[in-house]
């Protein structure tokens, strides 16, 4: 059985039916109402943009209103592409939903997550049949990259953000995975700000706006 997702969203600002879509991917431990956050800086600019942030596939044990995309118990590589792929279906499901329900098509779609909302952002997103708009990481990794050589089918421009003081994910992970995925003919652009910790700073808010646009347009 596939695990329905949901969450908080924002509306467009300009009312109407949506002409273009933004899902947010919140990290470990968090839930949808932390990156639906992102949604106020980011209207005025997509005003015909709608805005929502699922929480994650599994509720934390323990932890009331927190969840995860996967057991984060290990960064191991072995662990990390084996838990990226557990949230996959459900996500997919999610954005097919979406998106017939508000009458759009994959190119109206970006990705937003944030540390292991990102590593699920990379991996599903590249392996739809249907190129999405783009992907914005922050503070995440490719999760997988020697999958991904294989198993990329679509490749959506990517925009990654890390600090370079982030002592949860290193900010060595932004530029392997700038590597990996300009080695597979990704169109990647990133950004690395100095003195940031695990989190998105005004800059990579900036960033993300400027990018959204242009692949939204």
């Amino acid at each position: 059985m596939t695990t329905s997702l949901n969450g908080p969203s924002a509306l467009p600002a300009a009312g109407g039916a949506p002409k273009s879509l933004v899902i947010f991917l919140h990290g470990y431990g968090s839930n949808g109402a932390d990156l639906i956050s992102l949604a106020p800086y980011w209207r005025a600019a997509l005003p015909h943009t709608l805005f929502i942030s699922p929480n994650a596939v599994q509720p934390m044990p323990g932890m009331p209103g927190a969840y995860q995309w996967w057991p984060l118990d290990s960064l191991a590589p072995t662990a990390r592409a084996a838990g990226v792929r557990q949230p996959a279906e459900a996500l997919n499901a999610f954005i097919d939903a979406q998106l017939k329900q508000h009458n759009l098509t994959e190119d109206k779609l970006a990705l937003v997550g944030f540390s292991q909302g990102t590593m699920v952002a990379l991996h599903v997103g590249p392996r739809r049949a249907k190129r999405l708009a783009g992907i914005i990481g922050y503070s995440g990794m490719l999760a997988d990259p020697d999958a991904l050589r294989t198993e990329v089918v679509t490749k959506p421009p990517v925009l990654l953000v890390h600090g370079d003081a982030d002592a949860v994910l290193p900010v060595a992970a932004l530029h392997e995975a700038d590597s990996t995925l300009s080695s597979l003919g990704f169109e990647v652009s990133s950004h690395v700000s100095p003195g940031l910790g695990h989190g998105i700073d005004d800059a990579g808010l900036k960033l993300g706006q400027t990018f959204l646009t242009k692949v939204l347009g």
